[in-house]
């Protein structure tokens, strides 16, 4: 299953790419906007939003290219990586 995940911290990027690997997941992990946003993110299996580490304008970006290709979208308000956890496990 392939997964992006919008918001959370910078130093946290190698925790959660480590902890969608344990739960057999590729992940892309986008703590910043880039400018190319709606491009980089593709057409993954599920979206994980970090709502409290993320700005609107980037959220809006993010939820809009996922709704284009039916992409699950999940939200969380912490962006630790228990809450990555519980998102992964609800999700397979």
């Amino acid at each position: 299953m392939s997964v992006v995940i919008v918001g959370g911290h910078d130093r946290m990027v190698s925790q959660y790419k480590k902890i969608c690997k344990e739960h057999n997941c590729k992940a892309k992990v986008y703590t910043q906007m880039p400018a190319d946003m709606a491009s980089r993110i593709g057409t993954p299996d599920l979206l994980i939003l970090f709502t409290n580490t993320v700005s609107h304008k980037m959220v809006k970006a993010a939820i809009a290219e996922a709704e284009k290709c039916g992409t699950k979208i999940a939200r969380s308000h912490t962006s630790s990586g228990n809450a990555l956890s519980n998102i992964l496990e609800s999700a397979t």
